[in-house]
């Protein structure tokens, strides 16, 4: 699954859109079903609640989308860059990605544990790596698992410019960007399969349920016994 943080709305041209479908083509041609969700053509409620409509908001379709979120064995932020950092939807989807991380699987792990997660960036002016340490920092600590290469962007030359997409932009050619997100995707296919064949993540010294129970999973601390 992709969500395209673009600040636009469909069917309007979305740069990061147009770097997500590399990626997404060679998934597809090697079997792997993608999806492609544009954030910003949904009604997704601010806050960090699974279900916002709970909290006072008349629509939320947050808890739709986060269903479709957990179906995927891979998911793929992609947004692009404004004033140096990602734009505000990449930051709401990662607070509602963020709202549900308390819930659990069937092992009694956070939801999110046995996934792949990557990023793709895409703008006009410097930050590709600081949006992805933040997207990358983000998606682990949820309970992601994080692959070699997980990130891949492109910005032309720094400073005002032409957009990924535009005429002479050079982006669709740059080699050094479809190095980046080749090995992104072929790391992505790799882990969400190693993964899947292994059932997950292991469900031993990481289970909520049980810690909440009173296992401490050999945590040398005296006042557990």
């Amino acid at each position: 699954m992709f969500i395209n943080c673009t600040l636009k709305r469909s069917p309007e041209r979305s740069h990061t859109e147009g770097l997500i479908d590399v990626s997404r083509h060679i998934m597809e041609k090697h079997g792997v079903a993608a999806e492609v969700v544009r954030a910003i053509d949904h009604d997704i409620a601010t806050g960090t609640w699974p279900d916002m409509t709970e909290h006072g908001w008349a629509r939320d379709d947050w808890p739709a989308l986060y269903e479709r979120v957990l179906a995927a064995d891979i998911l793929v932020l992609a947004g692009p860059i404004w004033l140096g950092d990602n734009s505000s939807i990449t930051k709401q989807v990662i607070e509602r990605l963020y709202a549900c991380s308390h819930l659990l699987n069937a092992a009694g792990q956070y939801a999110y544990y046995g996934r792949a997660g990557g990023c793709l960036i895409t703008g006009n002016e410097d930050g590709v790596k600081h949006c992805a340490m933040n997207i990358l920092y983000s998606l682990q600590h949820l309970g992601y698992t994080i692959p070699p290469q997980a990130d891949s962007g492109w910005i032309g030359e720094a400073g005002p410019g032409p957009s990924y997409l535009d005429p002479g932009s050079g982006g669709p050619e740059n080699d050094f960007t479809n190095r980046n997100t080749t090995f992104m995707t072929w790391n992505l296919m790799h882990l969400a399969r190693m993964l899947k064949d292994a059932g997950g993540i292991p469900a031993q010294g990481n289970q909520r349920s049980e810690w909440d129970a009173g296992c401490r999973f050999d945590f040398a601390n005296p006042d557990y016994r």
